[in-house]
This record gives structure tokens, sequence and C-alpha cells, in this order.
């Protein structure tokens, strides 16, 4: 349980640290190329969820629908650590990740009303929506996560189906 609390806290707080420096760096729009045609630095609000989803609602019902999610999230993830937690160190990693990412969104949406994005990563015309590092735990946590499902899988020993 302490490694699970421990990831949380460091993306969580790096996530926070990361977002006050932009915010204190930049304006609203405001794009650095890091590697031009590649990789820009560039503050953006997100009111709804991934790519923006949601983001026309009125602020209370998107406030009160995210905030339940995340509180809902944080929840369940607190159980799966508890029941899968001590299987594999992994479920500690993963657990952990995608709850720090959690509450980095959340800490943002009580703050700011949305969440500060500023990871911008493009390709030609090709433009993937911005993101932040809490966005990145998640996204790193459910893969982590959906790998150790399929290896715990192939680990089990086959079944034999009766036809009797």
């Amino acid at each position: 349980m302490r490694r699970f609390l421990l990831i949380m806290v460091l993306v969580a707080g790096s996530d926070q640290l990361t977002k006050l420096w932009i915010l204190q760096q930049f304006s609203l729009h405001e794009s650095l190329p890091v590697i031009p045609g590649f990789f820009n630095l560039t503050l953006l609000y997100n009111s709804g969820a991934a790519f923006g989803i949601l983001s026309g609602l009125p602020l209370l019902w998107r406030q009160v629908f995210f905030i339940s999610i995340s509180v809902a999230a944080l929840t369940t993830l607190g159980i799966m650590q508890y029941k899968l937690g001590p299987r594999h160190f992994l479920y500690a990693v993963s657990f952990g990740l995608i709850s720090g990412g959690a509450l980095g969104n959340v800490i943002d949406r009580l703050h700011w009303g949305a969440v500060v994005d500023f990871l911008d990563f493009y390709l030609g015309q090709y433009h993937w929506p911005a993101f932040n590092v809490a966005d990145s735990g998640i996204t790193v946590g459910i893969g982590l996560f959906l790998l150790l499902q399929f290896w715990e899988e192939r680990k089990k020993p086959e079944q034999v189906v009766d036809a009797a």
C-alpha cells in the first residue's frame, strides 16, 4: 500500500509542479517549440474530458460530473489496490500512476474549473490533443494494468472442457 500511495503522490505532485511552472511562464495559447515540427509546450485549458468531450456543457454540471467520476475512480482504484496489490508489485505501480493522474486533474478542476494541458505533439497536419503529466500517468498506468492482466491470463493453466 505504501508503494501505491508514494507513486500516487509523486505523480500528482509532479503534475501540479509542472502545471504551476507552465502557468507562471506562459500565457493562454502561447507556444514554445521544443522539437520543431514535432513537440511544443503550449498552455491550454481543457474544460471537458479527453479530447475536450463534454466541454460545451455548463460549468457546474461539468464540475459535479467530472469530480464525481474522479472520486468514484479513486475509490475503485483503492479497492483494486487492496485486492490485487499483494499479488504483484506492478499493480501498485499501475494503480498509483492512474490514481495520481486522476488526483492531479481533479485538483485542476477544483482550482481552475478546467484541466491545464501543455504537452503538444504533432507531425505535419496530424495533431494529437494537448495533455499533461497526469494524463500520461493515467495512460501508462492503464497500459501497465492491461499488460499485467494479459500476462496473468497467459500464466493460467489451460482448462480442458469436457464435451460429455
